[in-house]
């Protein structure tokens, strides 16, 4: 199964394609747009950083995750753990509010989640096939772990993710497919 090409994000001078995960989930493959322009502020998920950008050299990874939430800045206000501003977005049919970080980097090193909301019922992975490609878990390390842990359950995500101690922050997902379990 091929990713499905989801659209451009102008202000972050980024483009996606996307994998249907089931029950309104999904895999979201971001990149810088090499025809888009650099944005006056720095890109989200740490995709200005050096280290960031040689790491992608040499593949795609799992860097973070994100949280669906009704009550976004309620939601961000609990977390001890600063997610950034809570920004608008929009393309096409969808609008929604998403917490970026000012200068881009990743909450926790990747292991605390973007908070986003999306505006009316509808939702992308409505018009994405059913591919039988299913989310399991999530697991991650932290050099710091308890206060990531702290962060999660906080935002009432505790029981997504489990993080363990590592001298170097990673996350990892478990997806079902056709073809038997993967890891990301």
């Amino acid at each position: 199964m091929r990713a499905r090409a989801g659209g451009k994000h102008v202000a972050m001078g980024t483009h996606n394609a996307l994998v249907g995960l089931g029950s309104r989930r999904y895999l979201e493959i971001i990149a810088v747009d090499p025809q888009g322009e650099k944005p006056a502020r720095p890109r989200w998920f740490d995709l200005d950083e050096p280290r960031m950008r040689a790491s992608l050299t040499e593949g795609p990874r799992l860097i973070h995750w994100a949280v669906r939430t009704d009550d976004i800045e309620t939601l961000s206000a609990r977390c001890p753990i600063d997610l950034g501003a809570v920004h608008s977005m929009a393309r096409g049919e969808f609008d929604w509010r998403i917490t970026i970080p000012d200068d881009g980097h990743l909450p926790g090193g990747g292991l605390v989640p973007t908070l986003i909301q999306w505006s009316g019922a509808r939702h992308p992975t409505e018009r994405m096939e059913d591919n039988g490609i299913r989310f399991i878990t999530l697991a991650g390390e932290h050099p710091e772990p308890a206060p990531i842990r702290a962060a999660l359950t906080a935002l009432g995500v505790s029981d997504t993710l489990k993080v363990t101690y590592e001298r170097s922050p990673r996350l990892a997902a478990m997806l079902r497919t056709p073809r038997g379990a993967v890891t990301l």
